[in-house]
């Protein structure tokens, strides 16, 4: 009998491993707690969450029996005209939760399309208004919001979205708070969050037109894992007031406790008008995606004019089986001192990746530990990358770098010894990687 490896190369088509000398697909037969299981009998620890996804570890017997309950009841039915209870009670909990002054849920699939409703939302808000001048979206340098056309148009210009450039429409890009690489080449230690005043500038130059400013608060991060000042956003939210425009909150990585708050605008106490969550909603079970909205926002598209509706759904559209899993992980978060875990982690992190500060700069919030490693071409293609992704595997720990930036973002579930654990093998691997010579030659 053929290999899952062979039967996989047969016919799938995976992100990001066109190149001939990618490493084969790891044939996963199954999962509990932090570990994945492979057809070929290895062990590996899930270091990145199954991209970001994953918080409370694989097959959590809690979220496996409300996903077998729910699917014993309802599936599956359509959204538009139809409504059910798992449905209703996740809005519910979720606007509990969010910053106050949200009000409604709009369900998607995943990160992308809840960015994706976002933009929408803010564009034809101003058009329900009487505005339609205001088509213009601020957003910043190093973002990144997903793969469909509107948030890679909202994404920073890149590997990313390169190849699509003549279907992308334009934004007005503003410098991020790029500590480690100021813009304004100062240093964090003395400056006023100085580089806010590039987007100030911005809102200046298009007062008036600009439908929204768009972030990822206090962690940006296929762009590099840029970790903020939270004066910044605060300064950001001050800044869409006094200009009069929205501001939309990206927090489908940062939401659901990974920065070590229930959603990182917590950090400056900021109220977004549409704030777009994913990944953790579901704990890694399912996909799917919400927008949250002020009531200010819904309320501009009530009218007995058909043409102020907005004409966006998917078939999937609130899940019932998405909806039961993502209420059973709300549970967890309350019942298992969820984000006391995660603060406790990123004491460990902190204390844990310090020491590696002599292979680049290290950031560290919540449960994700960074480590920019110096580069002469630092980004995405550096091939340092797969060449630590290698050696980290050969150890049995699943890292995926973004060309020179390490990052180790575990389920919450993960023990302190496990992380300690893999802590060493980060030390073991750069040590043997990033040799002398190395070093030297950037």
């Amino acid at each position: 009998m053929k290999s899952l490896v062979e039967r996989d190369r047969a016919c799938l088509w995976h992100p990001y491993t066109q190149m001939l000398t990618a490493p084969p697909p790891l044939p996963i037969v199954r999962a509990q707690g932090v570990y994945l299981y492979t057809e070929d009998g290895r062990r590996i620890l899930d270091g990145i969450s199954s991209w970001w996804v994953n918080i409370h570890g694989h097959s959590h017997p809690k979220l496996n029996q409300a996903l077998a309950a729910q699917a014993s009841e309802l599936e599956q039915v359509l959204f538009a005209g139809c409504t059910h209870r798992p449905a209703i009670e996740l809005a519910e909990r979720l606007l509990a939760i969010l910053p106050s002054g949200l009000t409604r849920i709009f369900y998607s699939d995943d990160g992308s399309t809840a960015v994706e409703v976002a933009l929408k939302l803010a564009f034809e808000y101003w058009r329900n208004r009487g505005e339609p001048q205001r088509r213009t979206f601020v957003t910043l340098r190093h973002a990144y919001h997903g793969d469909t056309v509107g948030s890679m148009s909202a994404s920073e210009d890149s590997v990313f979205t390169r190849p699509f450039a003549g279907l992308l429409f334009p934004v007005v890009r503003a410098h991020a708070p790029y500590c480690y690489r100021c813009p304004l080449g100062l240093r964090r230690e003395t400056c006023r969050i100085d580089c806010l005043g590039d987007l100030e500038t911005k809102l200046r130059e298009h007062a008036g037109s600009v439908a929204a400013v768009l972030v990822e608060p206090m962690l940006q991060g296929a762009g590099g894992m840029i970790v903020w000042p939270s004066e910044f956003l605060a300064g950001t939210r001050r800044l869409c007031d006094q200009y009069g425009t929205l501001l939309i909150a990206d927090e489908v990585l940062t939401g659901f406790g990974r920065t070590g708050r229930m959603f990182a605008c917590e950090h400056a106490s900021v109220r977004p008008d549409l704030v777009c969550i994913s990944k953790g909603l579901t704990a890694g079970y399912l996909p799917m995606g919400a927008t949250a909205a002020t009531e200010a926002l819904y309320e501009a598209f009530l009218s007995d004019d058909r043409g102020k509706t907005f004409f966006h759904g998917h078939s999937y559209t609130a899940n019932p089986l998405a909806c039961a899993v993502g209420l059973a992980s709300l549970d967890l978060f309350r019942e298992n001192g969820v984000l006391d875990r995660v603060q406790r982690l990123e004491t460990q992190l902190r204390a844990g990746l310090e020491p590696l500060r002599r292979f680049g700069d290290v950031r560290v919030i919540g449960g994700v530990g960074v480590i920019e490693l110096e580069s002469s071409e630092p980004g995405y293609l550096d091939s340092i990358g797969p060449r630590l992704y290698r050696a980290f595997l050969d150890r049995g720990l699943l890292l995926r770098p973004m060309g020179n930036i390490l990052y180790f973002m575990p389920p919450y579930v993960i023990s302190d010894t496990e992380v300690e654990w893999a802590l060493q093998q980060i030390d073991e691997v750069l040590k043997d990687e990033l040799s002398v010579n190395h070093l030297r030659a950037l």
